[in-house]
């Protein structure tokens, strides 16, 4: 493999459609396009300044690298990509990329990261500012990340996620076939209009959670500061702390030491279809 090693280049297009090299040391520069349609290439060291960089790529390997602020939209229409140990600063990262592995990074600014990428696997990396991350993900699993951002998972499909930290508010709003281990999730409206979405050994926190969810399972979960908890979903959850409240159930059954309040209003679809049991009686 041909090696170009410590040098800059910049303006549209420098490196275009270039195969089988390692890039090493580059710094590329303000412009466009700097390696559209490359494939089978590895950047190392590499410094991005400019726009749209790795588009229509196939065979990338990206390590111990920076993208500055001015290089967003890196990653579009790429296939088969490994990033590990890179710090991101640029936003919309990722778009309709498949067979992406991220280990080792850091993205400062990802909203609007991750959107419409297939088969992706993110380990131990970080993703801050990061308004409507992952939309319409297909196929991922994610460890030991964290996620800041709102609006993260819309509309996302056979997901795991474990040991991982996201703080959201409207996150996994429309998924399906979800399922997050070990993990602490806090915003409020979480999981709405959500199909077969399961939170195991899980910490979940704010306010009007997991309503019009189908098929949803908490095993062995906490519940911090929710209220109104639960409505219009078919449910079955194992609580092990108290709730504040719950709203309206649809359906199955809720287990919890105590409920401080268990609410059954007028718009309540069948009162009698929701199992709900606690270790001391609630008000109604």
């Amino acid at each position: 493999m041909d090696i170009i090693k410590g040098q800059a280049f910049e303006g549209e297009r420098p490196l275009f459609s270039i195969k089988n090299r390692r890039i090493e040391n580059v710094r590329i520069g303000l412009g466009e396009s700097s390696l559209k349609h490359a494939s089978h290439v590895s950047a190392h060291d590499c410094d991005f300044h400019g726009k749209y960089p790795f588009w229509h790529g196939d065979d990338i390997k990206i390590t111990e690298s920076v993208f500055r602020e001015t290089a967003r939209a890196a990653i579009w229409y790429t296939n088969a990509l490994v990033m590990s140990s890179c710090h991101v600063q640029a936003p919309k990262m990722f778009r309709r990329v498949s067979d992406l592995s991220i280990e080792n990074c850091s993205f400062l600014n990802a909203e609007e990261t991750l959107w419409n990428c297939r088969s992706v696997v993110l380990d131990n990396s970080e993703f801050l500012n990061a308004d409507y991350i992952l939309m319409n993900i297909v196929d991922a699993e994610l460890n030991n990340c964290k996620i800041q951002g709102n609006y993260s998972f819309q509309d996302g499909k056979n997901i795991v996620i474990r040991n991982s930290i996201i703080e959201s508010k409207d996150a996994f709003w429309g998924t399906e076939n979800v399922t997050v281990y070990d993990s602490v999730i806090d915003g409020e409206f979480l999981g709405w209009y959500s199909k077969n979405l399961k939170l195991i050994n899980c910490t979940i926190r704010g306010s009007q959670p997991l309503y019009y969810a189908e098929n949803l399972q908490l095993e062995n979960c906490r519940m911090e500061g929710t209220d109104l908890c639960f409505e219009y979903s078919e449910v079955q959850a194992t609580i092990t702390n108290d709730i504040i409240s719950v709203r309206n159930p649809k359906g199955g059954r809720i287990c919890a030491p105590s409920i401080q309040q268990i609410i059954f209003d007028e718009h309540c679809v069948n009162p009698d279809a929701c199992i709900i049991e606690t270790l001391q009686a609630a008000s109604a």
